[in-house]
């Protein structure tokens, strides 16, 4: 009887198979361990008569050799297997992956403020998420002005009817950072804020809900409108070249007086007229003014002894003035056909 189950285990022992170590682990508890198939015969064997020990004793030996060799040979098919297999990770993108280049439009804000640096500004960027009181209040936007509108600004919640500063929106401009900034920095303050921002507009070639702004604030003792015309000047030629020429138009903005319109000559057609800039010769790129006294007040710094400018531009004017792009939605679209036209910039 003790022999017939021998014979089994052999065939059982031979014919043996692991999909992964732990199954090869199972294998030895299973044979060899002391509460192992093996060691149980040998409690077995005591019982044998003397006349059949010899074989019984011979076929207990050879069982076990052959699940010692199993067990081993198994181990060493599965270690030979995972050297030679290379790791399959089916979440990654596929290869050769491709080389990528910066946005567009991270290429311009970047010289952007780098040449703004080179002037002396420091970088701040505040929150996309703002309250009425940093984004309209504290910058001279009266209580029932259009901005406020629904039609014009995506807000998320309007706690207080009654006191609209209480209200909770995406900012419609970066001139937020720079409320953040007067209230908690005492002057000489020179700083530039960029950041996306956020409008209720028809998407359409020329126009988005969402686009980027690169604004510039500078308030210290007897700043002039002459010093805020000279760093334009300088920033207009070192974007668009050194024949390049600006004008400023009055305007109106309520956070700044006098208010101005910038224009540079088409860097097109270099001024002589043409159907980019609408046969005039000058293109808008940005507004600007000396910060009205009452923003000033209202962040906590005294305008009588101290005054200031700021300007604002788009980061995707700059760039359809920089690399003639036709349709403002293409810088959103992700289309790497598009893309791919900067990888030398």
């Amino acid at each position: 009887m003790l022999l017939d189950k021998i014979e089994e285990l052999l065939k059982e022992v031979s014919a043996l198979t692991a999909q992964n170590a732990g199954d090869v682990e199972q294998l030895r508890l299973k044979y060899l361990s002391k509460k192992g198939e093996i060691n149980a015969l040998m409690s077995e064997f005591r019982n044998v008569a003397a006349d059949q020990k010899k074989a019984v004793g011979m076929k207990i030996n050879e069982l076990k050799q052959l699940a010692q060799n199993r067990i081993n040979e198994l181990k060493d098919q599965l270690e030979t297997s995972e050297a030679q297999s290379d790791d399959i990770d089916l979440t990654r993108t596929a290869y050769p992956i491709s080389l990528g280049t910066r946005h567009p439009l991270t290429l311009v804000k970047n010289e952007i403020i780098d040449i703004f640096a080179r002037m002396g500004f420091t970088l701040y960027q505040g929150p996309e998420i703002d309250d009425d009181q940093h984004v309209f209040t504290m910058l001279n936007f009266a209580a029932d002005h259009p901005a406020r509108d629904m039609q014009d600004t995506f807000f998320i919640e309007r706690s207080n009817t009654m006191d609209v500063t209480k209200n909770v929106l995406l900012r419609s401009h970066t001139s937020n950072d720079e409320a953040h900034y007067m209230s908690t920095h005492k002057p000489p303050i020179r700083v530039l804020c960029p950041g996306r921002v956020y409008r209720n507009e028809a998407i359409s070639a020329r126009a988005h809900c969402f686009f980027h702004q690169v604004e510039g604030l500078y308030v210290d003792r007897n700043v002039s409108f002459t010093d805020l015309k000279q760093v334009l000047l300088t920033f207009a030629r070192e974007m668009f070249g050194a024949g390049t020429k600006i004008r400023l138009r009055p305007s109106y903005f309520p956070f700044t007086e006098p208010s101005a319109e910038m224009d540079i000559s088409c860097n097109i057609c270099g001024g002589e007229g043409c159907g980019f800039c609408k046969h005039t010769g000058w293109v808008e790129i940005l507004g600007c003014g000396m910060v009205d006294p009452h923003d000033l007040e209202a962040c906590g710094i005294d305008s009588s002894v101290y005054t200031g400018y700021a300007f604002g531009m788009g980061v995707e004017r700059i760039a359809n003035l920089k690399y003639r792009v036709s349709d403002l939605r293409l810088f959103s679209e992700n289309d790497t056909r598009f893309l791919r036209e900067f990888e030398g910039a």
